[in-house]
C-alpha cells in the first residue's frame, strides 16, 4: 500500500511542518503523519509568533529556507518590534497572527509541495530493526516503511488535561492523546519524564468593554519576518491591556484547594517564565495586580485569547474571577483554561544533530525534547528534517555553532545541558547576541543553506549578495562624504553633543550616541539624496555594523577563541574511564553524551575547566 519513504514525520505541529518541508526541500520523499488533517500547524496556545529571542529564531528559520516566517507574514494582523529602547542585539520582531489563516496557509504550502504526502491516523509505534528505525506502525495496524523517522509529538504523548479536580486524556482541547510510542521507547532503553504547560480561557470579544482597557496598537511602519518578497502588513488590528486586582486574586484563591497544581495531581514541571495565574499569585504574593494582554484570534472571529491568565483552576472559579477584571465585567466564556501534562524525553539522549543515540535514523524535535514555544519547536523541526535527509544519504550532520545562530544555542543547550523544566529561549542565553541579531540572520545563514543544497535557495542567496553590496555602498559613501558643520551643528547642540569646528566624514558622526543615519538624512541633503534609494532594513543593518563595530570585533575574537576548541575532535569511542585525572562526574557525563568536540564537552553540565584541560593535554593541545 505504501512505498518506502525517505523520511516519515510524526505530528504536524510547528516542529513537524518545518521538518517535513526541510527534508522535502533537501530532496527527500516525505510522509507527514497526523491524527487530524484539520489541525495542521495549529496555534494551540497564543495566536502570535516571535517575541524576545523567539523573533530572532523565526528570522533564522526563514534564512535557512523554512516557511514559518513566510506563513506569518501572509497571515499576521499586527506587527511590533520589541525592545526598541535597547540596543539592536535586543530588538525582537513579534506578530499577532490570525489563528485560522495561519493554519490554512501552512496546509496550503505543504500540500503544494510535490515531495510531501499525508496520512491521517495515530502512529502507535516504530519499526526498529537491529538498532535502526525503519518506519512506523499505525493505530489500525499498518506498517509504513521509511529510511528515517522524525518524532514531533508535542503535548500528545500520554497527554492528560487538568481543569480543577477534573482530569481526562487529551493532547489538546477536543483531541485525544497519543499512546504507544512512550512505552516502546522505554523498552528500547530511553529515559522519559513528565512536563506540563497551560493555556488561558478563550472569551467572547462581543461581551468585553474595550473602552475600559488600554489599546496596544502595532508599529506605525510595520516590518515583517521573511527575507523573501512577502506582503507588507496593512490594516492592523489592535490588542488591549488590562490588569488583575486584589479582588480578582482573592476570588482565584477560593479554588486553590481544588487546583491540580497545588494538590499534587500534576507531577510535571511547568514553564518558569510563563506561569499560570494561580502560580503568579502564589509566587508573587506581594503583587497587587498582574498584566493581561487581550489578543484577538483573527480578523473574522470574536474569539479572544486572554494572555497572562493561564489557569487549571475549576472553570467556575476562572469565570467568576475574570468577570472582576476591568473590561470583563460582562464577559462570556467560550472555554476555560486548562493545564496539560505530557511525556518528554530528556534531550541529553540526542546527538547534536537531534538523532537519538539509542536508535539510528530516529530524530526528536519540539516539545518531546522538553522545550516550550512554537518558535523553539519549529527550528528543531527544521534541523531534524535536514539531518534526517543527511543521515540516510551518509552526509555529515548539519550543525549550527552557538556563534552562528540562536538555533545553535538552543540545540547545544538541550543536548549538552539538558532541561528539567520547559526550555524557552531568551537573548540572555546567547553569549554572542551582538553577532546574532534579527537583522542579519540572512547574511549569517542563507549561504549555509545554499551549501546544503536546499531547494529554491538560489534567489534568497542573490538577495543576500545584493544586501551586502548595498551595505558596502553605504559604508563607502559615509567614509568619503563630509558633513557640513553649519547644517548639522544645530542638531548636535540640541542633544548636548559637541559642535563640529570643521567638516568631518559622516561615518565618524555615527559613533556619537544621538546620531543615526536618520539624523544624517534629516539634516544633510547629500545624505538624504543618497540614502533614499535604500530599504529601511539595509540602512538599519549598516548603521548597526558601524555603531557597534568595536563590540562586534570583540565578540568575533571570542568566537575565534572558542572555535579553536570546536575544531578539536573527540572520537565517539573514546574511553574516558581510562583518564584517571578526570573527575568521576566528568567520566560519567562524557561517556554517556559522547561529545563530538572539546568545545561541546566544555558545555556539558558537570564537566569542569580542569577536566577540559585534562582532555586537551591528552589530545596533544
Amino acid at each position: 500500500m505504501f512505498p518506502e519513504y525517505d523520511v516519515i514525520v510524526v505530528g504536524a505541529g510547528h516542529a513537524g511542518c518545518e521538518a517535513a518541508v526541510a527534508a522535502a526541500n533537501m530532496g527527500s520523499k516525505v510522509l507527514l503523519a497526523t491524527m487530524n488533517m484539520n489541525t495542521i500547524a495549529q496555534m494551540s496556545c497564543n495566536p502570535a509568533m516571535g517575541g524576545v529571542a523567539k523573533g530572532q529564531i523565526v528570522r533564522e528559520i526563514d534564512a535557512l529556507g523554512g516557511y514559518t516566517g513566510i506563513v506569518t507574514d501572509h497571515t499576521m494582523i499586527q506587527f511590533r518590534m520589541l525592545n526598541m529602547s535597547k540596543g539592536p542585539a535586543m530588538w525582537s520582531p513579534r506578530a499577532q497572527s490570525d489563528r485560522m489563516e495561519f493554519a490554512a496557509k501552512w496546509r496550503h504550502m505543504l500540500e503544494a509541495h510535490p515531495n510531501i504526502d499525508f496520512w491521517q491516523e495515530m502512529v502507535k509505534g516504530l519499526i526498529v530493526k537491529d538498532g535502526v528505525c525503519k518506519g512506523v506502525r499505525t493505530g489500525i495496524g499498518l506498517e509504513i516503511p521509511s529510511k528515517a523517522v522524525v518524532l514531533t509529538n508535542g503535548t500528545f504523548l500520554n497527554g492528560l488535561i487538568h481543569i480543577g479536580e477534573k482530569q481526562f486524556g487529551g493532547g489538546r482541547a477536543g483531541e485525544k492523546a497519543a499512546t504507544g510510542i512512550t512505552e516502546q521507547l522505554l523498552e528500547l532503553g530511553f529515559e522519559s519524564g513528565r512536563m506540563k504547560t497551560g493555556t488561558p480561557p478563550r472569551v467572547d470579544g462581543r461581551s468585553l468593554h474595550w473602552d475600559k482597557m488600554e489599546t496596544q496598537p502595532g508599529d506605525e511602519n510595520p516590518s515583517k519576518f521573511s527575507f523573501t518578497d512577502t506582503p507588507r502588513l496593512t490594516d492592523q488590528v489592535p490588542c488591549h491591556i488590562t490588569f488583575t486586582s486584589k479582588d480578582v486574586h482573592e476570588t482565584l484563591k477560593e479554588g486553590f484547594d481544588r487546583s491540580p497544581m497545588f494538590n499534587g495531581r500534576i507531577r510535571g514541571l511547568g514553564p518558569r517564565y510563563c506561569p499560570s495565574i494561580e502560580d503568579k499569585i502564589d509566587r508573587f504574593a506581594d503583587r497587587d495586580r498582574h498584566q493581561l494582554f487581550v489578543e484577538p484570534e483573527g480578523r473574522n472571529t470574536c474569539e479572544i485569547y486572554v494572555n497572562g491568565f493561564s489557569s487549571s483552576l475549576p472553570e467556575e472559579v476562572q469565570y467568576k474571577a475574570l468577570r472582576k477584571v476591568v473590561g470583563f465585567e460582562d464577559m462570556k466564556m467560550f472555554r476555560p483554561g486548562y493545564a496539560i501534562e505530557y511525556d518528554f524525553f530528556p534531550p541529553t539522549q540526542l546527538d547534536i544533530s537531534l538523532e537519538t543515540r539509542q536508535v539510528k535514523h530516529l530524530f526528536f524535535a519540539g516539545q518531546i525534547n522538553g522545550t516550550t514555544g512554537y518558535e523553539e519547536a519549529a527550528c528543531q523541526g527544521l534541523m531534524a528534517g535536514i539531518n534526517a535527509h543527511n543521515s540516510i544519504h551518509d552526509l555529515a550532520p548539519f550543525v549550527l555553532k552557538r556563534s552562528e545562530g540562536y538555533i545553535g544555542v538552543l540545540i547545544d543547550d538541550l543536548v549538552n545541558k539538558g532541561t528539567k523544566e520547559p526550555y524557552r529561549m531568551f537573548t540572555s542565553r546567547a553569549e554572542y547576541r551582538i553577532l546574532l541579531r534579527q537583522d542579519n540572520a540572512d547574511i549569517r545563514l542563507t549561504p549555509l543553506a545554499h551549501r546544503l543544497g536546499m531547494e529554491n535557495i538560489e534567489p534568497r542567496l542573490q538577495r543576500v549578495h545584493e544586501k551586502e553590496d548595498q551595505i558596502k555602498a553605504i559604508e563607502k559613501f559615509l567614509q568619503k562624504t563630509s558633513a557640513d558643520p553649519e547644517l548639522i551643528n544645530p542638531f548636535l547642540r540640541s542633544v548636548g553633543s559637541a559642535a563640529l569646528k570643521q567638516k568631518v566624514k559622516m561615518i565618524s558622526l555615527l559613533t556619537r550616541p544621538h546620531v543615526g543615519l536618520s539624523v544624517l538624512q534629516e539634516h544633510l541633503p547629500e545624505a538624504k539624496h543618497f540614502l533614499s534609494t535604500f530599504a529601511k532594513d539595509v540602512i538599519h543593518s549598516t548603521e548597526t555594523r558601524i555603531k557597534y563595530a568595536g563590540y562586534i570585533e570583540k565578540e568575533q575574537e571570542m568566537v575565534d577563541k572558542m572555535n579553536r576548541l570546536e575544531s578539536v575532535i573527540l572520537h565517539p569511542d573514546f574511553d574516558y574511564q581510562k583518564l584517571p585525572s578526570l573527575s568521576a562526574e566528568a567520566k560519567e557525563k562524557l561517556s554517556t553524551q559522547k561529545p563530538r568536540t572539546i568545545g561541546q564537552a566544555s558545555r556539558i553540565s558537570g564537566v569542569s575547566p580542569s577536566d577540559i584541560s585534562v582532555l586537551l593535554v591528552h589530545v596533544g593541545r
